[in-house]
């Protein structure tokens, strides 16, 4: 080992250490964030059409994305990026925002929870497949544990044993944001996370502008509840805009399939929400499962 090399070796180790802890910090706040997805479009139902729920938060986001790139003087992506960026936005900015609002439609939030069960082990997959990353043998056992034991947590909660239409969207919006964030994550290796969340909006305005003028129904803007008004802001500036900050840059810094494992999560945060925003009832399973899940997140990043 050269003297060069034992000079910068005590650095090592406690940079590596505090990337990690940088990037679950930020995946934790992300998913968080991402838990009041089924809650937010639950309140929106009745209110707007499910696509007019998807559309118009993504139109918001990517007008609220250009400030945000004119500040930071943020350079163009180049071609294989802006190609890469589109192939983002049919997870992130069509398929699960428009999936989302139609499955609440159909199933309970806490239902909900069913599905989106699967979303981490989605957004490994498509991660491996995108990056030709390789976790261990013991990562996947631990990933799909730890699906099962989110999924078995739900399905007991809710008795769900029917499957819904509205079972077959989320399934759907499952799939795309999984492939959405491994897209995303794996961007971000590139340019910075908020800038690859920008602009994948705002590339996109081309089809949501006209999409959703078409889909302008002024009287039912205008009759639009405070409550309403208030969950379309937060699907629109937090779900689809800043959360994309900090998620963007947790799958660069902590690698999109261990970072992914954090959304086994976001069920327990969507319950609490659920508990304090719309009256459903607290069990003290919860938080036993929780601790139970919190440990595979942490043996799937030892993997």
């Amino acid at each position: 080992m050269t003297q060069a090399n034992v000079a910068n070796l005590p650095h090592t180790q406690p940079e590596a250490k505090n990337q990690d802890v940088q990037a679950y910090l930020l995946g934790l706040i992300s998913v968080a964030a991402f838990a009041m997805t089924l809650p937010a479009a639950k309140m929106l139902t009745g209110e707007l059409s499910a696509v007019q729920v998807g559309i118009f938060r993504s139109v918001l986001a990517a007008f609220a994305a250009i400030p945000f790139l004119v500040i930071g003087r943020a350079r163009l992506p180049n071609r294989s990026q802006v190609k890469r960026m589109l192939l983002t936005s049919t997870g992130i900015v069509y398929g699960f925002p428009i999936l989302t609002a139609l499955g609440m439609h159909y199933v309970p939030v806490s239902h909900g929870g069913v599905v989106l069960a699967a979303l981490p082990l989605s957004t490994a997959i498509f991660g491996t497949l995108i990056t030709g990353t390789r976790p261990s043998k013991a990562f996947w056992v631990v990933s799909c544990l730890g699906f099962l034991v989110v999924m078995s947590y739900t399905v007991f909660m809710t008795g769900a044993s029917d499957l819904y239409l509205g079972d077959l969207a989320l399934l759907g919006a499952v799939v795309l944001a999984g492939f959405g964030y491994a897209q995303g994550g794996a961007l971000s290796k590139e340019l910075p996370g908020w800038q690859v969340m920008c602009w994948t909006l705002v590339i996109s305005l081309p089809v949501l502008l006209p999409a959703s003028l078409w889909l302008y129904d002024g009287d039912t803007l205008s009759h639009l509840s405070g409550q309403g008004l208030g969950a379309l802001l937060f699907l629109a500036l937090i779900n689809s805009l800043l959360g994309f900050f900090s998620w963007n840059r947790a799958l660069a810094l902590g690698g999109i399939q261990r970072i992914s494992q954090l959304q086994l999560l976001q069920p327990f945060f969507t319950f609490g929400f659920s508990i304090f925003l719309m009256g459903e009832a607290w069990n003290w399973l919860t938080p036993v499962v929780c601790a139970a899940v919190i440990v595979l997140v942490w043996q799937a990043k030892r993997c």
